[in-house]
């Protein structure tokens, strides 16, 4: 299952995350879920907490950041490359 943090559906509603960028994204993660390999895009491991293990994929300038936890896909942030980043620290 893939679910959107409440930030992540507010930028699409605002128009702040172009609905063409999220739904490349969105067919991403569909397709994680189905095939759980995550080798199948740009995906990196990022550095992070112990409690959590956070992934960022990219997709041209935009890059989304998020962590699996019980074969769910927990979305954090979507945004551009310059922004992601600020946003999820």
């Amino acid at each position: 299952m893939v679910v959107y943090e409440a930030n992540v559906k507010k930028a699409v509603l605002k128009g702040s995350l172009p609905k063409d960028i999220f739904s490349r994204f969105n067919n991403v993660f569909i397709s994680l879920d189905t095939t759980h390999d995550l080798s199948l895009f740009d995906i990196k491991k990022l550095k992070s907490s112990e409690k959590r293990t956070y992934y960022r994929v990219r997709k041209g300038k935009y890059r989304a950041i998020f962590y699996i936890q019980e074969s769910n896909y927990f979305v954090i942030s979507i945004a551009k490359r310059e922004e992601v980043y600020d946003k999820w620290e």
